[in-house]
């Protein structure tokens, strides 16, 4: 397990101890508030994301209202009410707040697009259904994003090409953090970097953090990762085929994270010309197996986090990942 000075104050000190033959031992530190859930701003390689900042927020209730608060340039905080249905894809402006009423505000049917865009958070949506060829939520050429505390769904009564994936994020994006959200019953999770053959845009760009982030009966993509740089700490992965996937040029940090009822819980082959490059420590497996080829160099990710010990991330996600958990 690694630890690393965060930029705020943390709200769990984790101290390691030793190392088992499987798994790493720890001892945790706990301070009088719980593991950052609510964190104000992002942890990762998103941080220094604001969105819309303080300003003044807008509450919208339909397709219209929602279209014409969340165009344009200008910091704006854009508060969903009640659960909109879609068709296709809703575009987002940069310096914009999205952020759901309560638990069970959000759009079905679709989804939205962050498209050239540069400074954006989504927060406490529940996103389901994205009918082809919308994403849940697809990010696209664009820069410092935030998706905390949404919950994705669909189901797994179709086939697997019946909905597109719930969290796409691709065209050299770059500074994403991906915390505390749920993703159930879907086949295709979350896909980074769309192709082979998309090196010369994503090279050196497509730098993701997911943390602290519920997968429950979801295939794979957990996430698929080409060309980039993941770190993919503090997760609860149950019931997948195959769960996190290096691909293509992708360098990916695996900490700290619980697999159960899981085929593969890592692989660095599989479905791409070339393979892709992880490291793993501190991970419980839970039984699940892993195909690592290549063991790759990203080991320092550059930014301060605090990771909890594998032995407390069920509690923590499942009591916390989600819309509603604000």
């Amino acid at each position: 397990m690694r630890t690393r000075p965060p930029r705020a104050l943390p709200r769990r000190l984790v101290l390691s101890t030793g190392v088992a033959a499987v798994l790493a031992i720890t001892t945790a530190v706990v301070l009088p508030q719980p593991a950052g859930a609510a964190e104000t701003s992002p942890v990762g390689f998103g941080a220094g994301t604001t969105g819309g900042g303080d300003v003044s927020p807008v509450t919208v209730s339909s397709l219209a209202e929602f279209e014409a608060a969340v165009t344009g340039e200008a910091a704006k905080v854009v508060r969903v009410s009640g659960l909109i249905p879609l068709t296709g894809q809703v575009d987002i402006g940069s310096n914009t707040t999205v952020l759901g009423v309560g638990s069970s505000s959000g759009f079905t049917g679709g989804g939205l697009r962050v498209k050239e865009a540069t400074n954006v958070v989504v927060r406490n949506l529940n996103i389901s259904k994205p009918r082809k060829p919308a994403d849940g939520i697809t990010v696209q050429e664009s820069t410092k994003v935030w998706i905390d505390h949404n919950s994705f769904s669909a189901d797994r009564d179709h086939d697997k090409d019946h909905y597109d994936g719930l969290l796409d994020i691709n065209h050299g994006s770059d500074g994403v953090t991906v915390s505390w959200n749920t993703f159930k019953d879907h086949f295709k999770g979350s896909l980074v970097g769309h192709s082979d053959k998309n090196a010369d845009e994503d090279t050196g760009h497509l730098r993701v953090t997911y943390h602290h982030n519920h997968f429950s009966n979801v295939y794979s993509r957990i996430p698929s990762l080409r060309f980039g740089t993941g770190h993919f700490y503090d997760n609860y992965v149950e019931g997948a085929d195959t769960a996190v996937h290096s691909r293509m040029g992708a360098q990916l940090l695996v900490e700290n994270n619980v697999f159960r009822t899981t085929k593969i819980a890592v692989t660095t082959s599989r479905s791409s010309d070339v393979d892709g490059y992880a490291n793993l420590r501190g991970n419980d497996l839970g039984g699940a197996a892993t195909e690592i080829s290549r063991t790759g160099t990203f080991t320092d990710p550059p930014y301060g986090y605090s990771a909890e010990p594998a032995s407390s991330v069920v509690a923590s996600v499942t009591a916390q990942a989600g819309a509603g958990k604000l």
